[in-house]
């Protein structure tokens, strides 16, 4: 049975519906940045995420090539994430999708080294006779986070992360957005297959101490 990142480890991708504190260790992504409005057909978004799949796939079957990766073991591509903020800073406002500046991330296995990840974009680029030049090796230790399970359309988030704040400030705690460290979505659902309000999005904010 293939190695599922969603079912093994639980406390990342299938949290409770009710704001909790994690703290996130050190992973390995591949990534894509751009900006603007995610919906927009064709568009920047749209590409980035072929980018993405095209070399999680290639590194996902490279068992069946003469490619060897030490340690590879048969594994479920992890889901589709994202790090969201806004031109000009501030809170991520869902309201203004065409000020958004986005990372759209995939995660890694532990056995892909810088080294695989570069052969795995030159197959990909090869295949599909495109530029991969955008997709990157992105290392990212998120640190202490308070997140929950959002339920329902992307648009309805601010009322979820409402609930995250106040959290927060019963705990003591307060959000930590900046460029290094922002708002966090992992994506449980495929949209153009699943209902909006039955949609399931991991919702994670960057925490600090109150007053810190």
């Amino acid at each position: 049975m293939s190695f599922d990142y969603k079912k093994e480890y639980k406390e990342f991708y299938l949290p409770p519906k009710a704001p909790g504190m994690i703290d996130i260790p050190a992973m390995n992504f591949i990534a894509v940045e751009g900006k603007g409005d995610p919906n927009q057909p064709n568009g920047e978004y749209q590409s980035a995420l072929s980018l993405l799949y095209a070399i999680a796939f290639t590194i996902k079957m490279s068992y069946k090539g003469s490619h060897r990766i030490e340690g590879y073991f048969s594994y479920v591509v992890p889901p589709l994430e994202g790090l969201w903020r806004q031109q000009g800073g501030g809170e991520f406002d869902p309201a203004h999708k065409e000020n958004f500046l986005w990372t759209s991330l995939i995660r890694l296995p532990e056995f892909v080294t810088r080294s695989d990840f570069d052969w795995a974009v030159q197959q990909a680029a090869e295949k599909k006779r495109q530029d991969f030049s955008k997709a990157k090796f992105f290392s990212y230790h998120e640190g202490l986070c308070v997140q929950c399970m959002h339920l329902g359309p992307y648009d309805a988030e601010p009322a979820t992360l409402a609930q995250m704040h106040s959290f927060l400030e019963q705990q003591g705690y307060q959000p930590d957005l900046s460029e290094a460290r922002p708002h966090h979505e992992i994506y449980l659902s495929a949209p153009r297959r699943c209902a909006p309000e039955k949609l399931r999005t991991v919702l994670r904010l960057p925490v600090k101490p109150f007053g810190t």
